[in-house]
């Protein structure tokens, strides 16, 4: 019998390059927690910044090609301001939404980063949120959110009106603990990432249960505290599984086809950085990037930490039209983007 420690992997992705640069304000990112792809491959970054450093909360414009569009919102409770960004989508006009878990609200911005909007009230009733983080939009731009404290998704119109809602607290089919990522595929279908049950769980348009993917765990096709999901349109399932810092590929049915470690090199403004700061730039040079660790604890995490082309909370994935993956980095505040094998960049 094959185990979950022996499936035979087939390369669906290969590294292409890596997008970002620590920076608390301006180009780069800060702690980001996701990343929404526009058609026009402008790239929106949520930046969440740490927890009582306001400088670094902002949503960062820019693009795979490492152009950089500026930056929009800030630190507050005030309309067009966050606390703790978690999540960004757009809608079929272009429209960026984030989510804020602090305030229990959705923020809506124009291409610009000009404020449209904002809705959200705190609670557990129909159309409240509590601690909302992923957001999607259908085909239809109805827009369905992870209300992850309330164990549950809800589906609203683009300007706040509540439609429906399913999940529940619990561990059974249907049911969520702390739901988190969620994406909506090209068959309408609703794909959860249902960090507390370490697993993926699908669902139809109109909340009727369909599969649960992964157990829990860290052989292939077992998750621990899952994070994001995205599916293409031949209907593989790309999951950042954020607590064993890595991302995996499943196939419709849920068979694991491939597992990512990370493979980070450096990025534009990382290089363009070190060119200018020739002492950091001489010193990294003469670093052992790669240093052989003994480890004293068997965690994902203590390799993570230390060697840098590694994952180290990945807590997004993405897709964009062409097929290419962006993972979203919070520890090392980067985008790692993969492409199809085969293709060239």
């Amino acid at each position: 019998m094959t185990s979950v420690q022996d499936i035979p992997e087939i390369k669906l992705l290969e590294y292409r390059m890596t997008l970002g640069m620590t920076t608390m304000e301006g180009r780069g990112f800060y702690y980001p927690m996701d990343t929404a792809i526009a058609d026009d491959g402008r790239m929106y970054v949520a930046n969440r910044s740490l927890e009582n450093v306001t400088r670094g909360v902002r949503v960062t414009v820019c693009d795979i090609d490492s152009e950089y569009y500026g930056t929009f919102a800030a630190y507050g409770q005030s309309p067009g301001q966050f606390i703790w960004p978690s999540a960004c989508t757009l809608d079929s006009r272009g429209r960026v939404y984030v989510s804020d878990e602090a305030t229990h609200r959705i923020s809506v911005f124009d291409r610009g980063g000009a404020l449209l909007s904002v809705w959200g009230e705190h609670g557990s009733a129909e159309g409240q949120l509590d601690t909302p983080s992923g957001l999607a939009f259908d085909a239809d731009d109805n827009l369905y959110v992870a209300d992850t404290y309330n164990n549950r998704v809800q589906k609203f119109t683009p300007d706040g009106r509540f439609l429906l809602v399913f999940g529940g607290e619990g561990a059974g089919p249907s049911q969520l603990s702390l739901p988190w990522g969620i994406t909506v595929g090209a068959d309408g279908c609703v794909y959860v990432a249902d960090w507390g049950n370490d697993r993926v769980q699908k669902f139809s348009a109109d909340g009727e249960h369909l599969a649960s993917f992964g157990t829990p765990g860290r052989g292939d096709g077992q998750f621990h505290r899952p994070s994001g999901v995205a599916v293409d349109g031949a209907g593989y399932i790309y999951v950042a599984d954020w607590g064993n810092e890595r991302v995996q590929i499943l196939d419709a049915d849920g068979g694991f086809v491939q597992k990512l470690r990370g493979d980070a090199t450096l990025s534009a403004w990382a290089a363009n950085f070190l060119s200018i700061n020739v002492e950091e730039g001489e010193a990294r040079s003469r670093a052992n990037l790669e240093p052989e660790i003994e480890y004293f604890v068997d965690d994902p995490h203590e390799e993570s930490s230390h060697i840098e082309k590694y994952f180290w909370s990945p807590v997004s994935v993405k897709l964009d039209r062409d097929g290419n993956l962006y993972v979203t980095e919070s520890n090392r505040h980067r985008i790692q983007v993969y492409q199809p094998a085969g293709a060239s960049a």
